[in-house]
């Protein structure tokens, strides 16, 4: 909590007991679709193991004051580069693990899908009936998507034809885009460990360009999107340059507050406006790190945003509660 108010988190990921993914090795080896992920192959994990994963999701929520978190696939296992023929199995069993963790605590998760992205299919349209599945079936309230998801940046960008099927079923659902990056394969890349975060930020920041220079929201005037991580990177011009995009944005393209550097972070809430974004953690995932001033983990956010003097009580809760619920409708059942 935020004083008297719930913290809503738009930015988490699900916690699966470490053997729930050892199928996956098999069915990348076999090059064989699986379709019974409970055990058929290699035996699942019991739930007790499900539930004590997700509890401990919990608890870590509870030490950082957040009451609420919206929960998706963990980026850097959505493995687009896959063979395309598999990608369905895996993306309809990690939607099935984020509804059985929403299950388990109903009142503190709320699920955003993964989508079997093909970078060159030719449009998005193969993701509506898995989105239709996970919005009709299991109540999930957006959906993640890559803009690159074979990694290769073979992808076409977000403000392109490719995209609008998808763009016109969010808007139709009335559910929002989590943009995050996913798996990098650009070999340079290889000297830095956990190259992703390098995918991470460049395709992040790419598709904020993409959509403010597009006309995506001329096109689907209510679509709304949350670029994860602060949108990436930030700009290095002034409002008024020509290189950023000279419209409103407002109401369709926002960002979360997941950047653990409180002057990444501090700049970035300055310069995206305290209208523009929404609370966002990814706790439990790459914010470990402790920081020596507190002993606290990088992801606990709630104090760092707080003790930001540039920000009013008013902008506070905006951030924490407001934004959020606004650009996720679908938070409102828990809010």
């Amino acid at each position: 909590m935020y004083k008297d108010m719930k913290v809503l988190d738009v930015h988490g990921h699900v916690s699966v007991p470490q053997a729930a993914n050892a199928p996956l090795l098999f069915m990348l080896g076999s090059n064989t679709p699986i379709d019974d992920w409970s055990g058929s192959v290699i035996p699942a994990p019991p739930e007790e193991q499900f539930h004590a994963a997700a509890q401990r999701h919990v608890s870590y929520l509870d030490e950082r004051k957040i009451d609420v978190q919206i929960i998706g696939p963990r980026p850097f296992l959505m493995l687009g580069w896959m063979e395309d023929h598999l990608l369905p199995s895996w993306t309809s069993n990690v939607n099935d693990n984020i509804h059985r963790q929403c299950e388990f605590f109903p009142d503190r998760f709320l699920g955003a899908c993964q989508l079997p992205q093909i970078s060159d299919a030719p449009d998005t349209s193969h993701c509506l009936p898995e989105l239709d599945r996970c919005v009709g079936e299991y109540g999930f309230v957006a959906t993640y998507v890559s803009p690159d998801p074979a990694g290769r940046r073979t992808t076409p960008g977000m403000h392109e034809a490719y995209w609008y099927p998808l763009y016109e079923r969010c808007q139709d659902l009335d559910i929002p885009l989590i943009v995050h990056g996913t798996n990098s394969l650009d070999r340079r890349y290889r000297v830095v460990p956990h190259n992703y975060q390098l995918g991470f930020l460049t395709e992040q920041y790419l598709a904020g360009q993409f959509l403010g220079h597009g006309d995506v929201f001329e096109r689907f005037p209510a679509l709304r999107v949350i670029i994860c991580h602060c949108g990436g990177a930030l700009n290095r011009f002034i409002p008024t340059d020509h290189h950023l995009a000279q419209k409103d944005l407002s109401g369709n393209l926002f960002y979360d507050t997941c950047g653990y550097d409180e002057h990444f972070l501090s700049a970035a809430i300055h310069q995206r406006g305290v209208s523009q974004m929404c609370f966002g953690t990814e706790a439990p995932g790459s914010g470990r790190a402790v920081r020596p001033e507190t002993g606290r983990t990088s992801d606990d956010l709630v104090p760092v945003i707080d003790a930001f003097d540039f920000l009013s009580e008013e902008d506070k809760r905006t951030i924490f509660h407001a934004n959020p619920l606004k650009v996720v409708p679908g938070l409102a059942k828990l809010a």
